[in-house]
């Protein structure tokens, strides 16, 4: 069975196309999904081989999430969209599968079909991807939200709990399913540890410790660890 969840904020659209796409036996629908937040977590739970996306969506559209799933585990993406001509154009030229709303039956069965011949990530769908980040999908319990890269502290991981997120603001801490590589890579926050990530903007001063250790103390007041590997960095 191919793995597939479903992304798109109107209801009716994506009740309609989880019918259409469970019409066809080798395909198992494993998530449903309304916005961008609630597919970042489906998609790091469950592993799914297809994501059908739409593209306009509230706070994160689809092709922004796409730069928040890591290139190396990502599942195909078939985007569903109502965008005009210029955007399809794009698709085309890179070779990425679409379907326009509303989303006729002969179609879909031509997209279903390529996807059961080859489910494997496309490669291309890197060349329309944001390279850099300013928004960062998090949760807290049951609750999803978009937090602003500006308003991030520091981000850690643990081995038990995964990524925490710490903002600047008096609240709880929120997990994220984002990587720490891909955060580095592209956002403005910095490594300054295997498990930590560090805001520049929030840095007031640093420490050298023993052994060519060291640690960041933020504005608010938090103490980060700097491994050696990365003091030097810090310290130009």
């Amino acid at each position: 069975m191919i793995r597939t969840i479903v992304v798109d904020d109107e209801p009716n659209v994506r009740e309609d196309l989880e019918n259409k796409i469970s019409a066809d036996g080798a395909f198992e629908i494993v998530g449903s999904c309304a916005n961008a937040l609630e597919a970042m977590r489906e998609i790091n739970s469950k592993y799914p081989d297809v994501v059908f996306l739409d593209i306009k969506m509230p706070k994160i559209s689809g092709i922004e999430m796409l730069a928040m799933l890591d290139e190396q585990s990502m599942p195909r993406i078939v985007f569903v969209t109502a965008y005009g001509e210029h955007a399809i154009e794009a698709f085309e030229k890179n070779a990425i599968d679409f379907l326009l709303k509303p989303v006729k039956n002969d179609r879909l069965v031509v997209t279903l079909e390529r996807l059961k011949r080859n489910c494997r990530p496309q490669s291309a769908v890197s060349n329309i991807t944001p390279p850099e980040l300013y928004l960062v999908p998090c949760y807290r319990g049951s609750k999803d939200f978009a937090i602003n890269i500006n308003n991030i502290v520091h981000i850690y991981s643990s081995p038990a709990t995964g990524a925490h997120v710490i903002t600047d603001r008096e609240e709880p801490e929120y997990h994220t399913t984002v990587t720490l590589e891909l955060l580095a890579m592209r956002s403005g926050l910095m490594q300054c540890h295997r498990q930590h990530l560090v805001n520049p903007n929030q840095i007031r001063t640093i420490e050298k410790l023993e052994n060519g250790l060291g640690q960041i103390i933020t504005q608010g007041g938090h103490v980060i660890p700097v491994s050696r590997n990365h003091m030097k960095k810090f310290l130009k």
